[in-house]
């Protein structure tokens, strides 16, 4: 029955990071190809308004998912370092409390978000021409929004427990379906824009559905009786006050993501279509560190509740050579690739098609050139994130916002860039935020006397909760 659950805190560092981030790459690469034959067919079959639609609509929706999801990444970490620590009783009371928190906040947000979009994406200067169209997607995308918490809530525990199989098995299930539904609402049944969101929403049922089964069936922590099912007022706190930060600064991110967006609405239907293609590519790019992040965190969180600090360096250091390597391929593949990779989500006979390409392609040369900072951000954010310093998370979206909101800007409209600096100004604030991450791990690991103090305090707190329940 424990098959699935992986202990970090002995073994070869590289081998844990490797063969954790391999089935969870797997999934997010999946999920990517979802994402990449939805964009291609709403692109090529329903048009090119169409596919700006769904990109205007992408920071709006990005913002409600991020407030939702750092909840149930706070619960994540809470739960590895309660494994490391070997509470087994603290880790079945958190995964229950914070379940019963991603039931409430995905509602809320869900319910705002459907009232509100049309305001948000006036908000962006979005298009009127495309204005339907994206408040429509939008709308259904807020429905799905509950679906898509709680499999991420689901997918966090058990990857907390060191299990990246189970979510990758779902996640690729989910994916099969929602492209068949894909081709079924929008290509047999012309349903339209309406057609692709509809189609997301039931695959997105379904993954939450069968995860939920399985890790009830086969995760012994997920074996949930009546008695486990008691509101922790402690432990929604702990939950609570690392996921607010988190679920901050994802937010943060997609705010920043929207000032961005407004910037290149004013460009046009032209400027907008291409950078949705290099948003939908860079998506793809993202996988990879965002996996190589997730499995440093769980790493870093179990060691660090395990009071092993030395392996949390190593796994720091192992991350980074990893990064490099991934880097050099990622920056290549975009300098000679770029343009085709552009041209599958436009459709030949569409009179901007040539530009789109031209413009995407030249966008992908000059954000690849800065993807070093970007896996920098990953590495350092998820040794802090496994550590529990998710304050600093919140700080370094802070920076993000505060350089999206102003250097797009500047770089476009004052400096002469055009709509080229739109993607100039995204890979400067990759490297503003990657320095400001390395800084802040660099003062928290400076001193090992104050990293060992931090970890036997967090060890210390969870056997006293453990003996008083």
């Amino acid at each position: 029955m424990k098959s699935t659950i992986t202990d970090m805190t002995i073994g070869s560092p590289t081998k844990h990071i490797l063969l954790f981030a391999l089935p969870t790459l797997i999934g997010n690469i999946f999920q990517q190809v979802y994402n990449l034959a939805d964009s291609i067919i709403v692109g090529k079959f329903i048009g090119s308004d169409a596919f700006a639609a769904v990109g205007a609509t992408s920071s709006i929706t990005f913002l409600f998912f991020a407030l939702c999801n750092g909840i149930g990444s706070g619960g994540g970490v809470v739960v590895s370092q309660y494994y490391g620590a070997k509470d087994d009783r603290n880790v079945k009371k958190c995964i229950v409390n914070t379940g019963f928190i991603m039931l409430i906040v995905p509602v809320v947000f869900g319910l705002l978000g459907f009232t509100l979009c049309p305001m948000l994406l006036r908000l962006l200067d979005t298009p009127e021409a495309i204005m339907g169209d994206a408040v429509l997607y939008t709308r259904y995308m807020c429905i799905g929004l509950l679906f898509v918490s709680l499999y991420n809530f689901l997918s966090s525990m058990l990857k907390a427990l060191g299990d990246s199989r189970t979510p990758l098995l779902f996640l690729i299930v989910s994916t099969i379906i929602n492209i068949g539904l894909d081709v079924l609402f929008v290509l047999v049944i012309p349903m339209g824009i309406m057609g692709a969101a509809l189609a997301t929403v039931i695959s997105q049922f379904l993954s939450v559905v069968l995860s939920g089964v399985y890790a009830y069936r086969m995760n012994p922590y997920f074996k949930i009786t009546k008695k486990d099912v008691v509101i922790d007022l402690k432990m929604v706190y702990k939950t609570v006050r690392l996921g607010v930060p988190m679920s901050l600064q994802f937010a943060l991110i997609a705010v920043s993501s929207m000032a961005l967006q407004r910037v290149v609405n004013g460009f046009g239907t032209t400027v907008i279509t291409a950078f949705t293609a290099t948003n939908r590519i860079e998506q793809f790019i993202h996988q990879p560190y965002m996996t190589l992040a997730a499995s440093i965190s769980t790493f870093s969180g179990q060691n660090y509740g395990a009071g092993k600090n030395d392996r949390v360096l190593q796994g720091y250091r192992k991350g980074l050579i990893i990064m490099a390597v991934l880097t050099s391929f990622l920056m290549t593949l975009m300098q000679l690739a770029g343009g085709t990779l552009i041209s599958f989500f436009v459709s030949r006979e569409d009179i901007i098609a040539p530009q789109v390409i031209a413009l995407g392609a030249k966008g992908l040369k000059i954000t690849s050139l800065f993807y070093l900072a970007l896996g920098l951000i990953y590495v350092v954010r998820g040794v802090l994130t496994g550590i529990g310093d998710a304050f600093f998370a919140l700080f370094n979206g802070i920076i993000e916002v505060i350089g999206r909101f102003t250097i797009p800007v500047l770089i476009t409209a004052y400096l002469g860039f055009g709509a080229e600096g739109v993607w100039l100004s995204s890979g400067i604030v990759w490297l503003i935020s990657g320095v400001t991450a390395w800084m802040r791990y660099r003062a928290f690991f400076g001193s090992k006397a104050g990293v060992a103090a931090g970890s036997v305090r967090i060890i210390h707190a969870g056997r006293r909760e453990h003996t008083a329940a």
